[in-house]
């Protein structure tokens, strides 16, 4: 992601955050690095062994009245130290009056103060989605992202193949599009992956030898979302004859997406195959395997039952001398 300055986040979130701009200006330039916001702890007692400066400065009331409580000198000692790290800037929560001596000292080192009106706890809790998904990793798929029956499938295969036909046939019959030919992916904590369509095509599709139809205008506003987690990757690749076809679904194939592991479902296309309600079975399946059924598991236990019994029907008949 592009760098995010100290005054890009201020413009962005000082209604969300009911912030005041106070302190040094220039510091706005800087630039926050880190998805992480914290308070300084023991830094403001002048122990800066482990203090990593990169993370937005966070002061509470617990930490304002621990300065408030020091001496003029033993204050700006510490202040001093303190503001001497690049750090991006310094957030101070309930609207707290700034002790004597922090203002200059943060002026002095360049760090620019926003003091908000939120209580610390509803102001972490507000700040900390956005700088989550601000640094969260991105890249950029190319393939179709639909929500189909509530389940994200990310469509891929090579150009032609496919992809947006299925998707706008998916569409016809009631599904809804998030994103086609380019979907950026970010993952969100560790195992979620949400996609989106880029801002100037989002909700256009190309189809071959028709040209970019706006799908909102044609099928109205319930037709596409804005993003949807990719749940279940689905493979188009042209049939071939000699290729190997997983037939059971015991032997499930994944891929790795930003460090998330997604199951990955290859489906080889032939004439008169309908792709869009394989599509549809596909969703079905994994809500069935998330809530625990396993047709596949269900099928091989069964057909190894039946197995055991024949083969103990068989040994009851070998020892039977009568």
């Amino acid at each position: 992601m592009p760098p995010l300055s100290v005054a890009q986040f201020y413009e962005r979130l000082k209604d969300t955050l009911q912030l005041e701009l106070l302190g040094n200006h220039a510091g706005l330039v800087r630039h926050i690095t880190m998805a992480d916001a914290s308070g300084p702890g023991l830094v403001l007692a002048g122990y800066t062994g482990r203090f990593v400066h990169q993370r937005i400065q966070v002061l509470g009331e617990t930490e304002v009245s621990y300065l408030a409580s020091l001496s003029d000198a033993d204050r700006r000692r510490n202040l001093r130290s303190f503001f001497s790290y690049p750090i991006p800037c310094v957030m101070v929560t309930k609207g707290l009056e700034l002790p004597s001596g922090f203002e200059e000292e943060a002026m002095a080192g360049g760090v620019t103060i926003l003091r908000s009106k939120l209580k610390t706890l509803d102001f972490y809790k507000r700040i900390s989605p956005f700088l989550e998904i601000s640094f969260a990793p991105t890249t950029n798929l190319h393939g179709s992202l639909a929500d189909v029956f509530g389940v994200g499938l990310l469509f891929t295969g090579a150009s032609g193949i496919g992809k947006s036909e299925c998707v706008l046939d998916l569409v016809e019959r009631g599904h809804r599009l998030v994103a086609d030919d380019l979907v950026m992916a970010t993952r969100r904590g560790t195992g979620v992956l949400m996609g989106r369509g880029h801002e100037l095509s989002r909700h256009f599709m190309e189809i071959r030898g028709v040209g970019l139809i706006d799908i909102p205008k044609i099928f109205g506003i319930h037709a596409v979302r804005q993003q949807k987690r990719i749940e279940v990757v689905v493979v188009l690749e042209k049939w071939d004859a000699m290729g190997e076809v997983d037939r059971t679904g015991l032997d499930g194939e994944t891929i790795t997406i930003l460090d998330v592991e997604l199951p990955k479902i290859t489906v080889p296309l032939n004439p008169g195959k309908n792709i869009t309600v394989i599509s549809e079975v596909i969703a079905m399946n994994h809500l069935l395997r998330y809530s625990g059924v396993n047709s596949a598991e269900i099928f091989n236990e069964r057909l190894k039952a039946n197995m055991r019994q024949a083969a103990d029907v068989g040994r009851y008949l070998q020892d039977d001398d009568e």
